[in-house]
């Protein structure tokens, strides 16, 4: 156990550390902070800290730095979560709440994190195992083209222009929209395809071809699923990072999506962050960094995990804070959707 006078040294040795990027001694921590004991005393809570792996001395240097170690008690013993300020609220708001349909949430979600932490943002998109159907639109546009459109509870919007086989007539158009959406009004997308399978053989002969047609061009949609699809944005901001593995490895990290999920990990908890520090992450050539994540959804659901990616000295008070800010949005606008 640290106690709460060492742990004050280790706080102020990681926010130092943080915001100089240069090694603290003991003279600076007692010029920059007010820790209400002597020099002495911080230079024997320094040694005892370094002792136990919380700092370390990097090269010959007189200063310390965090360890892996000392982040993680750092982060483990905050007292608070910076709060965004009420501007930024409402700009996050504001700008969220600009987006017309889930690709374009999950857009502007990954450009706002990478701005608001100066970090690389990494969102998944809304898993869709267990999406159900809300409403399925049909509108004409010419006499033998339509609009197709799928819209389920979790915001997404699938749209598809149909080629038709025939001219249609728009009151065909409207009796096969009443029919879909009372077979699959609140229908999970995983069930559509047994639902669907013998309409056609329910429906008059003359608008079965019209029903093979838009069907297929339903199931396509269901084909073409984002349930493992990861966006990230930011990677600039690594340029002037500092990694104790080379930029290189973080780069092609980035690039895989599978190493992205194992990045974000499972957190069945929405309002729970997880931060994962250096060498507690699973990918080799991301052990010289953090990822501070959390979890969105619609209602108390969870859909999905989005977080940020920066260099083990990354200031985590107001990462984290903006990461909770930006899933909470981010679920609220699902859940109006």
């Amino acid at each position: 156990m640290v106690d709460d006078r060492k742990l004050a040294v280790l706080r102020a040795i990681v926010e130092d550390y943080v915001s100089t990027n240069e090694p603290v001694g003991s003279k600076a921590l007692v010029e920059r902070h007010n820790l209400g004991v002597s020099p002495a005393t911080i230079r024997n809570d320094m040694a005892v800290l370094e002792e136990q792996g919380y700092i370390a001395q990097p090269h010959t240097s007189a200063g310390r730095v965090p360890t892996d170690k000392g982040y993680r008690l750092f982060v483990d013993r905050l007292s608070q979560v910076k709060p965004l300020s009420g501007a930024e609220k409402r700009a996050i708001e504001t700008f969220l709440a600009g987006a017309v349909d889930v690709d374009d949430v999950v857009m502007r979600t990954v450009r706002l994190l990478a701005q608001l932490t100066r970090q690389v943002a990494v969102v998944q998109y809304p898993t869709l195992g267990d999406s159900k159907v809300r409403h399925v639109e049909l509108v004409p546009l010419s006499e033998r083209r339509l609009m197709f459109v799928l819209i389920t509870n979790t915001g997404r919007v699938e749209q598809r222009v149909v080629e038709l086989p025939d001219v249609i007539d728009e009151n065909r158009v409207a009796h096969l929209r009443a029919i879909l959406n009372a077979c699959l009004d609140g229908c999970g997308l995983a069930g559509v395809p047994d639902k669907v399978a013998d309409l056609p053989d329910r429906l008059p002969a003359e608008d079965r071809p019209l029903a093979a047609t838009i069907l297929s061009v339903l199931l396509e949609s269901l084909v073409d699923r984002h349930d493992e699809k990861i966006v990230f944005a930011g990677a600039a901001n690594l340029a002037g990072a500092d990694f104790t593995v080379g930029l290189r490895d973080v780069l092609e990290a980035l690039e895989e999506q599978v190493v992205l999920m194992r990045l974000l990990g499972e957190t069945s908890d929405l309002s729970a962050l997880t931060v994962r520090i250096g060498s507690e992450n699973p990918y080799t050539g991301l052990q010289g960094t953090s990822i501070v994540v959390a979890g969105y959804g619609s209602g108390d659901r969870q859909l999905a995990r989005l977080g940020v990616l920066g260099p083990t000295r990354m200031d985590y008070p107001v990462t984290m804070g903006a990461v909770r800010a930006v899933a909470r949005y981010v679920s609220q606008i699902l859940a109006a959707s």
